[in-house]
C-alpha cells in the first residue's frame, strides 16, 4: 500500500483517491471510489484567442509559469494546442487520465445512475471499501438514500445519493471539454454499451436524467415524490418539492425539502437541454 507522496492519481486502479500520510511516512491510498475521483475533471477552463488578447498580464503570467516551472506546467494540459475555434485550454487532467474517468463517470454500475451522478460508485455495495485502524475495521458502503451510520450524527450523506450542485459542475465542465476538443473527440456513453457518441452529447443525457428526478414517468409519477403518499395524491402532486439531495437508485427526494438555493440549477438545465434539443431537430 506504499505508494509515492505526489499526487492522488492511482495507476492500479487509474482513479484519483484520497491519501494518507502517516507517522511512519508511509502513503496510503484511500480507494474510496467517490466524487473525489470526478472533481479534477472540473479543473477545467476554455479561453478564446480574442478573450485571451484582452488579458495580457494574465496570459503573460500563464507564459512564465510553463516556462519557468515545469513541475507545475507538467500538470497543464493543451494551453500550447489550440483547440476548435483557436480556443486554449487550462485542464488538470491530460487526454489519457480524462478517458479513465469519464469511462467511470459514465459507467452505470459505477457513477451513472438513471438520475444523474451518484456521489459513491455503486461498485462499492458488492465491495465496500475497508480501512484497518489500530485493529479496528472501518468501512465504507454504498448508501444510495439517507446515511445508514452514526457518523457526523447520521448525517453523512455523500455515499451515493446524488447532489445538484455536483452535478451541475460535472456537466458544465463536460460542455467545457466539448467547446475546446469539438465533436471530433468521442467517447463511449454509457460505458460498455457500445453507443459512441460527443461529449457534448454525454453532457445533455446527464441532464436529461437529472430532469427525470422531477418529471412524470410512463406510470404519470414522478421520482421525485417516489416515497411521499401524501405529494403522490391528486391535489399535490403538481406541487414539486426541491429537495437537498436524491436517491441514487430511485430518484427520490432527501433531506431538506425546500432547498431552492442549489436544486434549483434544474431551471438551467431545463434551459440547455430545451435549446439542445432544437439544435438537434
Amino acid at each position: 500500500m506504499e505508494h509515492g507522496h505526489m499526487g492522488l492519481w492511482d495507476e492500479m486502479d487509474q482513479f484519483y483517491y484520497d491519501k494518507i500520510h502517516t507517522p511512519e511516512a508511509r502513503t496510503i491510498f484511500l480507494r474510496v471510489r467517490s466524487l473525489v475521483g470526478l472533481i479534477p475533471l472540473c479543473a477545467v477552463e476554455v479561453l478564446d484567442e480574442k478573450l485571451l488578447n484582452q488579458l495580457p498580464v494574465f496570459k503573460k503570467r500563464v507564459d512564465w509559469v510553463l516556462k519557468n516551472r515545469p513541475d507545475l506546467a507538467s500538470m497543464i494540459s493543451r494551453w500550447h494546442e489550440p483547440g476548435k475555434g483557436s480556443t486554449h485550454m487550462l485542464s488538470l487532467l491530460r487526454g489519457h487520465r480524462m478517458k479513465m474517468v469519464l469511462k467511470k463517470l459514465f459507467d452505470e454500475s459505477e457513477f451513472l445512475s438513471d438520475y444523474g451522478i451518484r456521489s459513491l460508485s455503486k461498485f462499492h455495495k458488492d465491495e465496500p471499501f475497508v480501512f484497518n485502524l489500530h485493529g479496528e475495521n472501518l468501512t465504507v458502503s454504498y448508501s444510495p438514500a439517507e446515511s445508514d451510520l452514526s457518523i457526523m450524527g447520521g448525517n453523512s450523506n455523500w455515499r451515493g445519493p446524488i447532489w445538484f450542485p455536483l452535478n451541475y459542475l460535472i456537466i458544465d465542465s463536460l460542455n467545457k471539454y466539448s467547446q475546446y476538443y469539438g465533436e471530433d473527440y468521442e467517447v463511449e456513453y454509457p460505458t460498455n454499451s457500445g453507443n459512441i457518441t460527443t461529449i457534448k452529447h454525454a453532457a445533455f443525457e446527464i441532464s436529461k436524467r437529472l430532469l427525470g428526478i422531477f418529471t412524470k414517468d410512463s406510470s404519470n409519477e414522478r421520482a421525485v415524490l417516489h416515497k411521499n403518499e401524501l405529494f403522490k395524491k391528486e391535489y399535490f402532486n403538481e406541487h414539486v418539492l426541491f429537495f437537498e439531495y436524491f436517491n441514487g437508485d430511485d430518484g427520490s427526494g432527501l433531506g431538506a425539502s425546500h432547498q431552492c438555493g442549489w436544486t434549483g440549477l434544474v431551471a438551467d438545465l431545463i434551459q440547455e437541454v430545451s435549446a439542445f434539443e432544437k439544435k438537434e431537430n
